[in-house]
């Protein structure tokens, strides 16, 4: 199953993106996290915060890559509760350039209080780099996350991503 964690970028540049999650209580893994207490689970907010990371990554490189996923996690620390009613604001920054994709910093809020912060390593590549039967994929994979984008972005940037690599 795929979840798509970010409601709303708020703010992307090569740079920096500032994305939102809504957390509501018809989200189905809050009656299991926890039934008399839900909060959004941890590798939820790091999902989320991939997802954005991802989004950066597409952005800079203008969805070159069909795929970024998340590669390593580095120094996680998790603070205040994300319930229901509130919204996960996520910051990342791109802190430098790997071999195979790039190191986020990460800082997520809700209200005035640290959620969650720490460093993300994404990889970022083509299906076929890996297995190249799956070549034909990788097109409309980069389409589809082209038109996500744009359901998710400001429009000012969503209608121009840029190439900075």
């Amino acid at each position: 199953m795929k979840f798509n964690l970010i409601d709303k970028i708020e703010q992307i540049t090569d740079e920096r993106v500032v994305a939102v999650k809504y957390v509501s209580l018809a989200e189905e893994y809050l009656a299991d996290h926890f039934p008399t207490f839900p909060v959004l689970p941890g590798v939820m907010m790091l999902e989320a915060a991939t997802q954005a990371a991802g989004w950066l990554m597409h952005r800079r490189h203008d969805f070159a890559c069909s795929m970024a996923v998340l590669k390593e996690v580095r120094n996680i620390k998790y603070g205040n509760f994300v319930a229901p009613g509130n919204f996960l604001k996520l910051e990342l920054e791109w802190f430098k350039p790997t071999d195979t994709g790039g190191i986020f910093k990460l800082t997520g809020q809700v209200g005035q209080a640290t959620a969650v912060a720490g460093r993300l390593e994404l990889a970022y590549f083509n299906l076929a780099d890996k297995q190249p039967e799956l070549a034909s994929l990788d097109a409309p994979l980069r389409q589809h996350n082209r038109q996500r984008f744009a359901l998710v972005a400001p429009a000012e940037t969503a209608a121009q991503p840029t190439l900075n690599s």
